[in-house]
């Protein structure tokens, strides 16, 4: 069995801390290859010749040294403790492949000492078999051709530390010695500490062969800077104004010396980012290197070539991009391997190296590289909870390798997925698959398959989305998610939960908390009482038993489904595992059988120690100690006890139950309250004394919910799917992540995009509607809760987001002079969604079949698909690249085009033909196009031959299309075989002859594709020709173009083009004879969907003479028939001839049905005037459809029809009625001028109407909102004016105004309504007449500053207020702040400055202009306010701070004699006062009967021990300090009770005799 993938332990997601894993990779592989290097290169030579012993002695003496160089240089070791993190990295990558492929020589010595032993092969077998790979870090490389990882006989645990250490310090020691000359023939360091094995290395010569390569390399390596800065703007003018941010990043790479390597990357951003390369953080300057480093940046990439690598290049490379929005960096290492021995090196540098330049290990010892590659893979995939899932792709690896299987893991979120009862994974030798057996809300994120052999890897990742499950109560929430536990001890588990996206309609109250016991099917409820934070403390448990736990969300519906059960969670002190014995019982409980240890008689234990609140909310609180120091050998158990803050009283929380771990959850606090905590331990011996007692804590909730984040920003990204960006919640604590949802714009429903929280701030909406526009919106989630929603995003319509072209292809030479030459091309396949906006040409010489550096041959992009190549070489041979571009960006290059020679062509016959294209394909015939050769040859090209055949028939099977050369530029082939493939040339011709043929259109099938369509042409009524043509398979950004001979028309004066939709019309003006010719409608981002139409003379005949039929005299219509209302609702239709004899005839037309005079229709005709009219008294609902009136004179006939269906035919029935309703209404009392509104000058508004046909009896009564106004004063009807006055409008006064009038003959209303833009409208005007009145600017001194305030007649929130200090906005502080007081609006300044000083401005905004009201804050007016500020501010510092007291003292104190009096009084002053007691004036002393006390500068004491009568009399406490004192005076009354009694008796016998 397979074991855990390496990758596993150390795995990071593919997109986090790129570089550090890049710099890790390739320093591992470096050293791993380093090993193999040595191994290789001292194969058959260096140990034919030396016995397996000699091997293993030198093996064992090398294990000996490494060990010991650690104690030596251990003390140098410290000197690089600081070094650079590429340093650390590169000695961790060594320390790994050290602990792992052991030293050099081992290896080598046991690989290559076994070559004649069969348990070499088995081992070389088991070397990707998974042993020991669980502890490589990520990324490990296999060493090359080593056969088996085992350890050295002998070396222990701490020596195998030392010998990694000791080899981290030399690698570490190779990387930072730049300074000591490492060359070719230096040893490496690891060797010489090993100086018994490995003494063998060697530079070697060049050859002469690299020699001279190099030199033609450094000759050809020339610096092109070119200005592409007006190129860059025009590319960015969507994206201004926006940070660097890298494109494509630098890879590492490893190179074998002498090699040179390129680094690219490509950055975005505007204003265009300047690049700076540094290596291992210092920047590279190319002039005091020359020809070592070539820096180039085009067309937005940039590259640093680094030239001829030595062992000095190793290094980590930045590149960093900076503008004036930010900076950005990336990194990338470059690993430099060394050649040992006697290997040929010309292998690997002349030409073609005949080694690759990375291996990978198969079982069988052999270098390959593996070609992985996924196909059937699974998509973005939706599911619900409770449902079945599986995703899958088929893994095509080359070369297939028997018994070599990959090594496959799946992840979740960058996280390893393990199978579980809830997962499974399955590999069947081809295909991979995750199935999941019951889909929960946990399963929904991004999986990724990670597939790799030895070295090589791919990975494939695709979002996976859970929804939730159907509710089984209506408007229920949904179900909780990712329920674990926190902590575990003995007496309570801490469980914790993510909050569900989906409340089910109304706010989620709070959860649920159930348990049950690992091996029973009983569930029970935790908690009675909703909690809404997201963690609580379950206790109850049963020490040693196993729980499962879900929780269950509630709102005001019911409660939500439950989630998904939590891991098992066993009641165990962690503390107290040493002293327990545990074993798992049966599988099928999971329970933990848990028995103690035999006590022994112990000690009354001590206090515990570090006693604090680790958790406060505000319906519990966690403690948190440590056991005492003085325990004994038995268990101890603990009294946890409370006492409110500021008292010494304490209570034990847990008398009963005591506490067994040294945690403690405390419910039943009150919340909000204080209170302290202490903690008693207890054993047989007795109970111990207190902790100290915890801080004063506070029951409530520490955590706040987070606030909402900002910025949402959608942008394109599939047909699908939108990515959605936002800015974090600010000061947000614990947050788990963010949910997304999204909403069809107008339709008012939000739904989840995920069910999962997502970390980050970037988030991929799938499965929406193409075509539909959506808003977005976003909400933190922390344990406290959910934050609000943040704003609404922008609408966005779901669409495929453009991207850049794909490469030309088919470059061909046009034409050679004797430095310059003409290229052609053909149009990429795929322009990207968008119109190709130019090319870019690169070319490079080719010297002795070896290519030289590529190099621009135009800055300023072409638009036509050939260019002249200028300042080339004669009979230098070149080769070229083509890349297009759109508004996406710049495609990827074209592949590298044959060698062509730069020489004069002198040949007399024309060039090729080039741009050939086929359209109007169709199963018999379709259309060939072309452009003229470049080079004509001696004489102009006079006409084109065209050749054709079979696209599988050979090369003299071409045949001719044409007998004579024909003059244009275009054929229409007939006579194909449906079904055949076929290919077309054509060859050019002059008087000298035919020029070569062309490049090959085609293949090309000749099939008529389904859905096709021709263009139809058209005459309608009034005789206009047109041709149209229609498609069903446009793509978005598709657009229609019309030719005339297969050339643009581009706007003739004679056709006119109408496109909308998926349909285009082609009209003629005025068709005649210069209209002769073919019309063809090309749709463009198409897989060439074009039809054409040929008008001839006989087809010009034909179009003529039929629309001349359609051409009939009519009688001239002066105006179209049209409808009018009359007074009293009567309806006219009338139309106007121009002239109409006496014979005309007029038939009338309703819904093809004619109609004649009655009743309902009265008809009439002037033929004076040609005016024809009919009447209907009213409009009913049988009368709405067509109306025509048909007019025949003579032989001219003449129409005008009148369409009333529908809403023009309602809006006109209405009108009718309105009419007659308005007839009807005043007849009575009615509305001249209906109900509107005015401002007063006092900012009042004024409702008010104007009335007619009214009497004394005429009465008016206001509404508001259906609701009677009662109104004081009584209308006068005199002036015919109503009104309603409101003072002090405001939002309250919103709402629907009515008036009516009414007497015996009828009523009238008028209704008026000021809510959503009307009432908004008033207020504007409100605010207006408001901020007209504001007074003059004004100063005022107060304790805390300068105020400046203006009154206005009120204030209303409408009316926004800003302030301004000398021309700049004032951003409000805790010391400048604005506010408003009534109808004072003020700016506060607290402890002004001088910097305060200067003009001020108050404007007053009314929705569309501002007021402004100024004062000058300087000179003498600043001074004087000033001045009274400090008077005040002083005066308040006496106040605040002289001495008084606070409270605590009665009025009267009535006591018997003997009692004990005390009284206690609270004293406050600063300084802290002198307190003195004062008896009926005079002054008091303490003494033993009297005492007198005052205690921690602000508590007075007053006792007496034994009360007599000569105490009674009036006492006062006296306190005085600097800023003043103060007297509190109180009165003692000390009574007998005997003598009160007596008295009492006396006084009842007085009473009697007053009675009498």
């Amino acid at each position: 069995m397979m074991s855990l993938p390496f990758y596993q332990k150390l795995h990071e997601h593919y997109d986090r801390s790129y570089h550090n894993r890049d710099l890790h990779t390739t320093m591992s592989q470096y050293q791993q290859e380093k090993k193999s290097s040595a191994i290789y290169t001292h194969g058959s030579t260096a140990y034919s010749s030396r016995s397996s012993a000699a091997h293993r002695q030198k093996s064992e003496a090398f294990s000996q040294a490494s060990a010991a160089s650690y104690q030596q240089q251990a003390s140098r070791a410290s000197e690089f403790a600081l070094s650079s993190a590429v340093s650390q990295k590169a000695a961790s990558a060594y320390d790994y492949g050290y602990s792992h492929g052991l030293t050099d020589s081992s290896v080598t010595l046991e690989d290559y000492s076994s070559k004649l032993s069969p348990q070499t092969k088995r081992a070389r077998k088991s070397l990707l078999s998974g042993e020991k790979k669980e502890n490589l870090p990520s990324d490990y490389m296999v060493p090359i051709f080593s056969g088996r990882q085992v350890h050295v006989s002998g070396i222990t645990d701490t020596e195998e530390e030392r010998i990694k250490e000791a080899a981290a310090y030399i690698a570490e020691r190779n990387l930072l010695a730049r300074e000591e000359g490492v060359t070719a023939a230096k040893q490496s360091t690891v060797s010489k500490q090993s100086t018994s094995v490995l003494r063998q290395e060697e530079g070697f010569e060049k050859s002469r062969k690299v020699a001279i390569r190099e030199k033609a390399e450094h000759l050809s390596l020339k610096k092109t800077l070119e200005e592409t800065e007006a190129y860059h703007k025009k590319l960015n003018e969507d994206s201004l104004l926006h940070a660097p941010e890298f494109v494509i990043k630098p890879r590492s790479h490893t190179v074998w010396e002498k090699e040179n390597v390129k680094l690219h990357c490509s950055v975005a951003g505007w204003p265009e980012p300047r690049l700076t390369w540094y290596k291992n953080q210092v920047p590279i300057n190319v002039h005091a290197h020359p020809g070592k480093y070539i820096i180039e940046s085009r067309y937005g990439v940039h590259t640093l070539e680094i030239n001829a690598c030595d062992f000095e290049d190793t290094a980590q490379y930045r590149a960093s991009a900076m503008n004036v929005k930010g900076e950005l960096s990336a990194y990338a290492s470059v690993v430099v391997k060394r050649y040992k021995g006697e290997l040929d090196e010309t292998r690997f540098h002349a030409g073609a190296s005949t080694l690759p330049l990375s291996f990978a290990v198969t079982p069988y010892g052999y270098a390959s590289k593996f070609e992985i590659h996924f196909d059937d893979k699974f998509d973005v995939s939706f599911g619900r909870e409770g449902e079945t899932m599986s995703l899958g792709c088929r893994v095509v690896i080359t070369p297939e390798i028997k018994h070599f299987q990959p090594e496959i893991q799946w992840y979740r979120n960058g996280a390893p997925v393990s199978p579980s009862k809830w997962v499974q994974t399955h590999w069947s030798g081809d295909r991979a698959t995750l199935t999941f057996s019951h889909l929960n809300k946990e399963d929904e994120g991004l999986y990724t398959i990670h597939v790799g052999m030895g070295e090589y890897y791919e990975q494939y990742s695709a979002y996976v989305f859970v929804r939730d499950a159907d509710a089984e109560i209506e408007g229920a929430p949904a179900s909780p998610l990712d329920v674990v536990s926190l902590d575990a001890n003995k007496d309570y588990i801490i469980i914790s939960w993510k909050q569900p996206a989906v409340d089910g309609g109304s706010p989620i109250l709070g959860y649920f908390i159930d348990k049950c016991e690992v091996g029973t099917d009983s569930w029970s409820q935790c908690n009675d009482t909703p909690v809404k934070f997201a963690r609580f403390p379950v206790t109850g448990l049963i020490e040693g038993r196993s729980y499962i736990f879900r929780v269950r969300a509630v709102n005001k519906t019911g409660i939500g489904l439950p989630s998904r059960v939590s891991e098992p969670v066993a009641a165990l002190d962690p503390a107290e595992k040493a002293r327990l014995k545990s074993r798992p019982s049966a599988p099928w409980t999971g329970q933990i059988i848990v028995t103690e240890e035999e006590p022994t008689e112990g000690i009354v234990p001590g206090p515990p120690t570090d006693l604090s609140v680790i958790e406060a909310t505000q319906s519990y609180v966690v403690l948190s100690w440590k056991p005492p120091r003085q325990r004994g050998h038995e268990g101890i158990l603990y009294f946890v006890e409370k006492c409110d803050a500021g008292t010494e009283n304490w209570q034990q929380v847990n008398p009963e139950l005591p506490v067994k771990s040294p945690r403690f959850a405390l419910f039943d606090l009150a919340e909000g309250k204080s209170y302290r905590f202490r903690v008693r331990c207890s054993n047989s011996a007795g109970i111990g004394e207190p902790s100290e007692a915890t801080e004063v804590t506070v029951l409530e909730d520490k955590l706040d919910i987070p606030k909402p984040p900002s910025n949402i920003i959608p942008s394109r990204n599939t047909d699908t799917s939108v990515v959605i960006t936002w800015e974090e919640s600010k000061d947000a604590k614990e947050l788990v992540g963010y949910y997304i949802e999204s909403s069809i714009v107008g339709s008012g429903k939000w739904e989840p995009c995920n069910n999962n929280p997502v970390k980050g701030m970037r988030f991929t909406c799938h499965g929406l509607t193409t075509g539909q526009s959506y808003i977005f919106r976003v909400r933190g989630v922390n344990a406290a809760g959910l934050s609000e929603y943040s704003q609404d995003s922008e609408a966005i319509e779901v669409k495929a987001a453009i991207a850049a072209p794909s490469p030309p292809y088919d470059i061909t030479c046009l034409e050679s002079f004797r430095d310059s030459m003409v290229l052609g091309w053909k149009q990429p396949d795929k322009t990207g969604g968008t119109e190709i906006t130019g090319y870019y040409v690169n070319y490079r010489e080719v010297i002795d079949g070896v290519p030289g550096r590529w190099r621009e041959a135009n800055i300023k992009a072409v638009s036509d698909e050939a260019y002249k190549i200028s300042n080339l070489k004669e009979n230098m041979v070149y080769q070229f690249q083509v890349a297009a571009m759109n508004i996406a960006g710049l495609g990827a290059p074209s592949a590298v085009s044959a060698s062509f020679k730069c020489e004069e062509w002198t040949i007399a016959v024309p060039g090729p033909p080039h741009s050939l294209k086929y359209s109007e394909v169709r199963k018999t015939s379709l259309v060939l196009q072309w452009k003229p050769p470049i080079h004509s040859g001696r004489t102009p090209v006079t006409g084109y031959f065209m050749d054709m055949k079979e696209a599988s028939a050979k090369e003299d099977q071409w045949r001719g299309l044409n007998e004579a050369a024909l003059k244009n530029t275009y054929l229409k082939v007939q006579g194909l075989k449906e079904g055949v493939s076929y290919v077309f040339r054509v060859r050019a011709i002059n008087q000298a002859g035919v020029g070569k043929p062309s490049d090959l259109a085609g293949p090309v099938v000749a099939e008529t594709r389904p859905g096709t369509k021709e263009i139809v042409v058209n005459v309608d009524d009034d005789g206009v020709i047109s041709l149209n043509f229609e498609c069903d398979q446009m793509a978005p950004s598709s657009e229609f173009t019309w030719s005339k001979d297969y050339v643009l028309t581009e706007e003739s004066p004679r056709l006119e083009v109408e496109s909308k939709g998926n349909k285009t019309k082609m009209t003629f003006k005025d068709l005649g004879m210069e209209d002769l010719g073919i019309y063809s409608c090309d749709v463009t981002d198409t897989d060439g969907i074009a039809s054409s139409y040929v008008i001839d003379e006989e087809e010009l005949k034909r179009l003529l003479a039929l629309s001349q039929e359609h051409k009939f005299p009519t009688v001239p219509v002066k105006s179209e028939l049209a409808v009018e209302i009359l007074e009293k609702g009567q309806v006219r239709f009338w139309m106007q001839a121009e002239k109409l004899s006496g014979n005309a005839k007029v038939n009338y037309i309703f819904n093809d049905k004619e109609i004649f005079e009655g009743p309902k229709y009265k008809m009439h005709i002037d033929r004076n005037t040609g005016i024809i009219e009919m009447f209907m008294e009213m409009l009913q609902s049988e009368d709405e459809g067509t109306y025509t009136f048909q007019v025949q004179d003579g032989r001219a006939t003449g129409h005008s029809t009148l369409v009333l269906i529908g809403d023009v035919y309602k809006k006109l029935q209405k009108e009718a009625e309105f009419q007659r309703q308005e007839f009807i209404r005043k007849q009575g009392p009615h509305f001249a001028e209906y109900l509107s509104w005015e401002v007063t000058g006092e900012c009042n508004v004024l409702l008010k109407c104007k009335v007619a046909n009214i009497k004394k009896e005429t009465h008016i009564v206001w509404y508001k909102d259906e609701r009677e106004i009662s109104v004081d004063e009584k209308h006068d009807f005199k002036d015919g004016i109503c009104t309603l006055l409101i003072t002090e409008f405001s939002k309250k006064d919103a709402g629907i105004y009515e008036v009516i009038l009414k007497d015996d003959r009828g009523k009238d209303k008028s209704r008026l309504k000021l809510v959503d833009e009307a009432f908004k409208e008033l207020m504007a005007e409100v605010c207006k007449t408001i901020a007209l009145s504001a007074t003059d600017l004004k100063v005022q001194s107060t304790v805390e500053g300068i105020r400046l305030y203006s009154f206005v007649t009120y204030y209303v929130d409408d009316l926004k207020v800003n302030w301004s200090h000398n021309g700049t906005a004032i951003k409000y502080t805790d010391r400048v702040k604005s506010g408003v007081t009534g109808e004072q609006i003020w700016l506060q300044i607290n402890e002004p400055t001088p910097n305060d000083k200067g003009k001020y401005v108050m404007e007053l905004f009314d929705g569309k202009t501002g007021h402004q009201k100024t004062v000058d804050l300087s000179g003498q007016v600043y001074d004087e306010a000033f001045d009274e500020f400090q008077r005040l501010k002083q005066a308040a510092i006496v106040e605040k701070n002289r001495a008084r007291v606070v409270g605590g003292l009665p009025d009267v104190v009535t006591i018997q004699e003997g009692k004990a009096l005390n009284l206690t009084c609270i004293v406050w002053g600063d300084p802290t006062p002198e307190v003195s007691w004062l008896k009926n004036e005079k002054l008091l002393a303490s003494d033993e009967h009297c005492n007198l006390r005052f205690e921690a500068g602000k508590t007075a004491y007053f006792t007496i021990s034994g009360v007599r009568t000569s105490d009674s009399g009036k006492y006062g406490l006296v306190v005085k300090n600097k800023y003043g004192s103060e007297i509190s005076d109180f009165t003692v009354s000390v009574f007998i009770p005997e003598e009160e009694a007596r008295k009492a008796a006396e006084e009842r016998p007085k009473g009697n005799k007053k009675a009498k």
